[in-house]
């Protein structure tokens, strides 16, 4: 019997044997390569793929947001940098992929203890794939913002390296932990403030932090509320927030859908829900890709003074599902809010799912609590060199929690063999995207796409 039970556990040894082999068949020099490949889908096609199911009325504010910039543009293409990456090696490991991983999509929230941790913040399109795609399309996004910051093209692509060099020495940490421990883990926010090389950035992340803790549903009530006819409204600032036209009808259905949703919640979640009672409704556009999704806010009170606000989200199928394996989850919602609770340190207690009459699958979460909102466009080069390499950590450490890091970590090596190959992919993509953006931009002045103009991101 300890000999079965030995077969089905290979020794650290045998697993660190297996993750160096693996470079015999997929060298760590080949995941630098990026080539379009000779029947390379249109990006184009491919976006108007993804707005099937979506509100036709938000998709000019989608394409708005895509146009600021290559960056904003790469943030809402993940269906095609999905296709692009499903082309390019693997050595066959899996993890549960973030999916969208890109810079913008990291941040500080609070966890359910109520400290400020810092992590991997957007899930709509998690599925169980290549750790490699996770790590490419993050280090790609990294040269896209450090060009829009007007960084000299050595420090771009030297900041793409310290991405991967940060993601491998920390995956190989990871690797030497009990797996209870490295599941245990996670990353405090305030690290931003303790890594600060200088006086101001040690300052400007203290400041970040501070707003942040005050980031509450106490505060958010008299900042996005008031009072009508003796009863509390959500603002309305469209065309990103705004209450439906046949308001009546639709608070119904998604009082129907919160019913529903409570149902996928432990018992004692619900009993504290059912201390709150539905106060106001209204639909929310929300960030880049995700524009056209079927999204509102939803204001719940227990007494005047008592506010708590709720998000839902509609989910499609991910991006990188027909490049991988179709989901588990019959509801998206259910996938979305699975892989978050795997890949996170700590998670929203709010976290749910459902779906309505049509079959349209959604997931709730809490809105903007303690949320640490990190804007790259104001970092100095050292500030996100700190950012980026933070950034790495906490997707090695998502990584290890669901896939395998000692064969990962084996693979990746001691040396920057890895790193060096990363940089390369990155900066070659960061180049592919600028070609699709310019193409993109064409294809909006020809009206292949509808676009608004001066669209805030």
């Amino acid at each position: 019997m300890s000999d079965k039970l030995t077969n089905l556990h290979p020794s650290f040894e045998q697993r660190t044997a297996a993750g160096k082999a693996l470079r015999d068949r997929v060298s760590r020099k080949s995941q630098g390569k990026w080539k379009p490949p000779a029947k390379r889908h249109d990006p184009i096609e491919l976006l108007k793929h993804t707005d099937v199911g979506r509100l036709s009325e938000l998709l000019p504010i989608r394409y708005g947001r895509m146009r600021h910039s290559p960056f904003a543009f790469f943030r809402g293409a993940a269906a095609v940098m999905a296709a692009d990456l499903a082309t390019t090696p693997v050595t066959g490991l899996r993890v549960q992929a973030c999916g969208d991983c890109h810079i913008s999509n990291f941040g500080g929230f609070g966890s359910p203890e109520r400290r400020l941790v810092f992590d991997i913040n957007d899930f709509d399109e998690t599925i169980p794939a290549p750790w490699e795609w996770d790590l490419k399309r993050l280090a790609a996004s990294v040269v896209l913002a450090a060009r829009q910051l007007n960084f000299g093209e050595k420090r771009c692509s030297e900041a793409a390296r310290k991405l991967a060099e940060s993601y491998r020495i920390h995956l190989r940490k990871y690797a030497r932990l009990r797996v209870i421990d490295a599941w245990y883990s996670h990353l405090e926010a305030s690290l931003l403030v303790r890594e600060a090389k200088s006086v101001t950035a040690k300052k400007r992340w203290q400041e970040i932090e501070k707003k942040a803790k005050h980031q509450t549903s106490m505060q958010l009530f008299s900042q996005i509320t008031y009072v009508h006819d003796g009863a509390r409204r959500i603002m309305d600032h469209p065309p990103l927030v705004y209450h439906p036209r046949n308001y009546s009808k639709t608070g119904k259905l998604i009082k129907e859908l919160f019913h529903r949703y409570l149902r996928t919640l432990p018992e004692e979640r619900r009993v504290l829900l059912q201390h709150y009672q539905i106060e106001d409704i209204a639909r929310k556009v929300v960030g880049v890709g995700s524009v056209g999704t079927r999204c509102a806010v939803v204001l719940l009170v227990a007494s005047d003074d008592d506010p708590l606000f709720l998000q839902f989200k509609e989910a499609f199928p991910s991006v990188l599902e027909p490049y991988t394996a179709k989901s588990k989850y019959s509801n998206h919602g259910e996938r979305v809010v699975t892989g978050q609770r795997m890949l996170q340190g700590a998670s929203d207690v709010f976290l749910g799912w459902t779906r309505d009459d049509q079959n349209r699958s959604y997931y709730f979460r809490q809105l903007r609590d303690m949320k640490m909102k990190i804007d790259a466009s104001t970092m100095t080069q050292e500030d996100f060199l700190e950012y980026i390499e933070l950034c790495g950590w906490a997707l090695a450490r998502g990584h290890a929690r669901t896939g395998d890091p000692v064969k990962i970590g084996a693979y990746l090596g001691k040396s920057e063999a890895f790193d060096l190959a990363i940089e390369k992919f990155a900066v070659a993509y960061a180049d592919q995207t600028e070609r699709d953006y310019d193409n993109f931009l064409k294809a909006l002045r020809a009206h292949r796409l509808p676009a608004l103009s001066n669209v805030p991101l």
